[in-house]
């Protein structure tokens, strides 16, 4: 698939999936809570897009929580069908929800594609940063569900948070996020974008 293609049938998938979710979500405060942050992600891969074109893989990974997040909005990440995954496991609540935070790990790939492409610094160092970063948004998403939580109220609170009864769920949410960015940050060691673009284009 040629790699200016690629982003566009993502968006476009993305687009779509957004409306849908629309419809007749599971709580509409909570939807519109969820989807505001993957409209803000969105619009800011499109905003870059002219400027910076990351690399086939990077769009890939970002997508995986793009979508997943606009699936959970629609639901709520504790009502998704999900049990074939749970059953599998024998997990006795839903785990939609830790899976979509070791999506949110991924961006790591692309924060370390962007790093090395405009030479800010080393690998050494913009795998740390990376990490760092991805590490930062998961405790600020924590409190962000917190304080919806506290100022919302209600079954609406309770939704967002998504616990599920689980008093070390914020703490086991970031360690997936976490997980998520050593993985990418594995791949991107595998596949270093980065030397095949500056190879491309020597």
């Amino acid at each position: 698939m040629p790699r200016s293609r690629l982003p566009h049938l993502l968006a476009l998938a993305l687009i779509l999936l957004i409306g849908w979710s629309g419809l007749a979500p599971y709580a509409r405060d909570v939807w519109l809570a969820e989807i505001i942050p993957v409209l803000l992600v969105f619009a800011g891969l499109a905003w870059l897009y002219p400027k910076f074109r990351f690399s086939n893989a990077a769009y890939l990974l970002a997508a995986v929580w793009l979508f997943m997040h606009t699936v959970g909005s629609h639901y709520t990440f504790a009502h998704v069908p999900f049990d074939w995954f749970n059953d599998l496991i024998g997990a006795q609540r839903n785990q939609y929800d830790r899976i979509s935070h070791a999506a949110v790990g991924l961006y790591a790939f692309a924060i370390m594609e962007w790093l090395l492409r405009t030479r800010q610094c080393r690998a050494s160092m913009a795998a740390l940063f990376s990490l760092s970063v991805v590490m930062a948004i998961a405790a600020g998403y924590e409190i962000i569900e917190w304080l919806f939580a506290v100022l919302y109220g209600g079954d609406a609170g309770v939704e967002f948070l998504g616990a599920q009864g689980d008093v070390w769920d914020a703490q086991k949410d970031m360690l997936a996020d976490t997980l998520g960015a050593v993985f990418a940050l594995a791949l991107y060691a595998w596949l270093r974008p980065d030397l095949r673009m500056r190879a491309h284009d020597t």
